[in-house]
């Protein structure tokens, strides 16, 4: 059984996506392929770090669970056919370690981000990005100027000083 991890926050845009990534125009995988194992995760909208002054933290977890929940009553009846397998589940931490833990659950797993884009907001990256190489430092012996600029700067420095005293 295929399976297919969908990021979704906003159920009309994700319909919107689905539809036009499949050749038939329909949200599922291509017809003749059998029941489709669906992992929906829900990305709940942010909150600021204010709001936890006026709402408890077991407040905002019901929130975020009652709009999950509303996400998936929305979802799954054009989703889902009647043999596919449905998955929820609700991000409650950074996405790159949420899709590793799933794509070593459901190795092979085809993953769709059809997460809807904010004005002004980027988006959090479903991939960690890569770590960048690192820089390659060659040291070159020093010139024959700087070999000796030490010193004369410490001389001339010296005379000048012992001039401003007298």
């Amino acid at each position: 059984m295929p399976t297919v991890i969908v990021y979704l926050d906003d159920p009309d845009y994700a319909r919107r996506q689905l539809c036009a990534a499949t050749p038939d125009g329909s949200a599922g995988v291509a017809p003749g392929h059998g029941p489709i194992h669906w992992v929906l995760v829900a990305c709940a909208p942010r909150m600021t770090h204010r709001i936890s002054k006026w709402v408890s933290h077991s407040a905002r977890e019901k929130w975020r669970d009652r709009w999950a929940e509303k996400l998936f009553c929305a979802t799954t009846p054009w989703l889902a056919a009647p043999d596919d397998r449905v998955t929820p589940l609700v991000a409650r931490g950074p996405l790159p370690d949420l899709l590793r833990q799933l794509q070593a659950d459901h190795p092979g797993a085809h993953l769709v981000d059809a997460r809807r884009p904010k004005a002004g907001v980027a988006l959090e990256p479903l991939q960690a990005p890569a770590p960048a190489p690192a820089p390659t430092v060659t040291r070159r012996p020093p010139s024959r100027g700087a070999r000796w600029m030490p010193g004369t700067a410490l001389g001339l420095f010296a005379v000048a000083m012992n001039l401003s005293l007298e």
